[in-house]
Parts: C-alpha cells; structure tokens; sequence
C-alpha cells in the first residue's frame, strides 16, 4: 500500500498540472483571448504555484511525513479544482472594469495557484516518505520526478489531443478535480489492505462515473442567447444572437457576423472583400483561406464563383453549416492549416483571399514572406491576393509590416480601410497583385449610409499605400507579429465587452 500509495498519488498529482495549466487557456480564452499574454500569465502562475508547493512540502515533510498528509493535499487541491468551473463567471464579472493584462493575471491567481501549490507540495513529501536513507534521496528524487513529469506529458497530448474535444471544458476540469480528491481519499480510509485495493480503484471509478454524471456543462442557452457552444481541437467556437444579430465566436472574439433576418453578412469587410470581383470579367476559381461563417464563400459563390475554401477546424466548419447557412453549393471545404494545404496542393487560382487572422490570434505563419511567396505561386499570371487584416488604426505597425511583406512579391499593394476615425479599431482589406489594382468602372452610387456600396465607396476613396521602409518584412525566422496583435486583442475584448453589455454572453 505505502509504495503504492505514493507512486499512484505523484502520477495524478503530475498530470493534474499539466492538465489544468492547458485547461487555463479554454477557461480564461473566451474572456481574454489565447494570446502571448496569457499564455504568459498561466505559466508564470503555474511556474510560482510550483516553486511555493516545493519550499511548502518539502519543509511539511520534515515535520513527520504520513501518508494521510500526503493524501490530503491531493484531497484539498482536487475539492478547489472541482470548484472552479463555478468560481470562472462571478470572478470574470468582478474583473470587467480592469485593465485586460491585469485581469488575466489576477484570474489565473484566484483560480489556478491554491490547487497548483498544493500538488507542487507532492513531489518533496513523497520523496520524503519513499526515501528510506540518505543513500537513496538521490536515487527516489530522479525516479518520482520521472514519473511525475511522464505523467505530465502523457496528461498534456491527451488533454489537448482528446479530452477536451471530447468531454468540454468544465466537465474536464471537474472530473480531474474529482481525481484528486479520490485518490487523496485512499490512504485516509481506516483500515485499508492490500487485498482491498482492487475495491478501492473500483469504488474510485464508480464514484467519478457519479461525478461525471453530476458534472457541470456547457451547453447552448436559446433563450438568452447561446445557440450553441462546442469545444473543438483548437478553440471554444460559440453561435450567439444578440438583438437583430448572429456571430460566430472563436475564444470570445467575433469572427463572423450576420443579419439574423436576412443572413447577409453584417461585417462591412466582407463587402470590401467583393471589390477583388471587379478585376474579372467573368468569375473565375476563388481559394478562401479561414472560413469562418462562411460569409466570404457565399457572396463569391452566389455570383459563379468556383470556391475552394480550406478552414483548419472542422467545428467551425459544422457551425457555419449548422447555424449560418453554409451549403455544398457555396464550395468544396478542406480541413487542413492553409499554408499546409498549399504546400500539398498545386491548384491554381484567379483570386486568393485570406480571412485567416483573428482580433485574439494571428497565425504568425501565414503573415511571413515565406507564405505569401507561396501563395503568388498558386495564382494566375495577374491574379489577386486579398486579405482582411484587423488591426488598432490604418498606420498600425501591423498593417505596415503586412504590407511590406506582401510587396516583396507583388508590384502593386493597396490597403483599403473601413473604420473611421484612422486611429480606431477596425478592418482593413490589402489588395496586391502584379497588374494595376485601378478599378476598371466606377463604383456605384450608395443608397444610403449602411449599405454595401457605401461601405465600398468609403473604402475606396481613402485606400493608401506605405511607403517603403515604413514597414518590418516578416519572415519565419523573424515574427513579432504575436507581440503586435496584443494590443488589438485588448481594444477588441473592450469593444465585445461593450456590444455584448447586460447579455451575459460575454464570459
């Protein structure tokens, strides 16, 4: 029982932080986004937590090791880990009004370290009781961090790779709440044998086959709002209708959004985007890298357009279908990263959009030289690169680097903005292409001020370019556009903040 005991409580105790530091980012994600920061702000936090549990542990094991002590740091660290898919909302609402770097630190705080420095406490206490003398402190030290840290590997791919896809978010973080106190509860059971521990590990799977039953979930809210809610392989995707509106939200940021009456998209991009059509006399192949709602495939495709559209999750994907009127005739949909797809596949196109950049994440990969030097080789002589870039303003250092980047292989960029005034957040779309980006007719006439023509128009008549040297050329080896796209996550999370006010839809 005793080596048992210890060797059994160091695997969960070990898997337990893996599996709640990659649960941190889909419990804090939809409130401030899967950026640099929090990732940042979870290590660290996972990081103090664990160096406090080893100075706590090892000097609490000097103070005469039990294996019921043992037990009940796993039993304590799991009732607090059961606990948080309850603490998540009241302690986000608390923090609205603080600044959004703060905020993630301070949640990450709250909810992760008190659990965390527990289990870190587990290692330097079953050293403490395995070791049976100072010959062999060396020797039981390597060997239960072994197996702490394969127990944290093997917890991190399944976490990532199955169990949260599988099971959701708060259920996972639960039912490994529920682990813990489980096994914490073994040693503190009187009278406990050897022989009785097949009983035990199958009293243990009974009682979380009763957790998982009592578990909490998210499921969609109709009547508030939340029409649906799934958590794929790489984000929590969310279908929510708010007043006259449906979007589509990827970690908590808006990445589609329609007219609930008329399923017309209702981001004035899209209809920039519509500008590429111009260059053509008849449609031609279109490949649209990042579906989405699938808004941009279903204007090209409603005009005879042939569309190939590749979206890397498979989720967002359903959704569109599900929820915002995705059908087989608005084209063919691969499940694949867009920068793999075109490495594999050697179509050619007369237009490539790229709609692939998020408010919360920009795929560093697909902003490099490296990328868009591809991406040239997959289109006619003369085709068109298009691409829908959020950024804090038209002269964002973003912005400027993307542009220089793209004119390393296009002679002629333009970017064609939409937001007003110039140094709030919006949308802005670059066109490039080796022709002239003139347009060939003028634009019509708006009807009025919230129609697509008006968006285009205004677009057009303030499109610029940068000047060269005003901005960084990107390339695999030299990429900071994690650090810049920080500051338009958190301009973006305020304005989400403020659309979705007083809906509860926000965290």
């Amino acid at each position: 029982m005793p080596r048992f005991f210890i060797q059994l409580a160091v695997v969960v105790g070990g898997a337990a932080v893996l599996t709640l530091e990659i649960l941190g980012t889909r419990l804090l994600g939809p409130a401030f986004g899967v950026g640099l920061y929090l990732w940042s702000a979870l290590i660290g936090v996972t990081l103090a937590a664990l160096a406090v549990g080893y100075a706590l542990g090892g000097r609490w094991a000097d103070r005469g090791p039990t294996m019921q002590r043992l037990g009940l740091l796993l039993l304590v660290s799991g009732a607090w880990t059961m606990l948080i898919p309850w603490l998540r909302s009241p302690v986000l609402g608390a923090l609205h009004s603080v600044d959004l770097r703060a905020a993630v630190l301070i949640a990450g705080t709250v909810l992760f370290f008190p659990p965390l420095v527990l289990m870190g406490m587990v290692s330097p206490y079953a050293i403490r009781l395995k070791a049976g003398s100072l010959q062999d402190v060396g020797r039981t030290a390597g060997n239960l961090y072994a197996l702490s840290t394969c127990a944290s590997v093997a917890a991190a791919i399944a976490t990532g790779f199955w169990l949260i896809p599988a099971m959701g978010v708060s259920r996972l973080t639960f039912l490994t709440g529920v682990l813990l106190l489980v096994t914490g509860a073994v040693p503190l059971l009187p009278g406990l044998r050897a022989r009785k521990l097949p009983v035990v590990l199958l009293a243990m799977v009974f009682v979380m086959a009763v957790a998982d039953r009592a578990a909490p979930r998210d499921n969609p809210a109709p009547a508030r709002g939340l029409i649906a809610i799934e958590q794929s392989a790489y984000a929590e995707i969310r279908v929510i209708d708010w007043h006259d509106q449906r979007a589509m939200l990827i970690d908590g940021a808006p990445h589609s959004l329609v007219d609930l009456a008329t399923g017309a998209p209702a981001f004035p991009y899209v209809d920039v985007l519509e500008l590429a059509k111009r260059y053509y006399d008849q449609p031609g192949r279109m490949l649209l890298v990042g579906l989405g709602a699938g808004t941009v495939a279903k204007v090209y495709s409603r005009d005879g357009w042939q569309v190939q559209s590749v979206e890397i999750d498979p989720v967002v994907t359903k959704m569109a279908r599900a929820h915002f009127g995705l059908t087989d005739a608005d084209g063919r949909v691969d499940h694949a990263d867009g920068r793999r797809w075109l490495v594999d596949h050697d179509d050619v196109f007369d237009l490539i959009v790229l709609d692939a950049y998020g408010s919360s994440s920009v795929p560093f990969h697909l902003t490099t030289t490296e990328a868009f030097a591809l991406m040239k080789s997959r289109l006619r002589p003369g085709g068109v690169l298009a691409m829908n870039i959020e950024a804090v303003g038209w002269d964002d250092i973003l912005v400027r680097s993307l542009a220089a980047t793209v004119g390393k292989h296009f002679a002629n960029v333009k970017l064609l903005p939409i937001v007003e005034p110039p140094s709030d957040l919006g949308n802005l779309v670059l066109l490039a292409s080796d022709t002239s980006l003139e347009l060939p007719e003028e634009l019509p006439d708006p009807p009025d001020r919230w129609s697509g023509d008006y968006n285009r128009m205004h677009a057009w008549d303030n499109a610029f370019t940068v000047p060269a040297g005003r901005g960084q050329v990107l390339t695999d080896e030299n990429n900071p556009v994690s650090v810049w796209s920080d500051h338009v996550n958190v301009a973006a999370r305020g304005k989400v903040r403020e659309w979705l006010s007083g809906s509860g839809l926000d965290r």
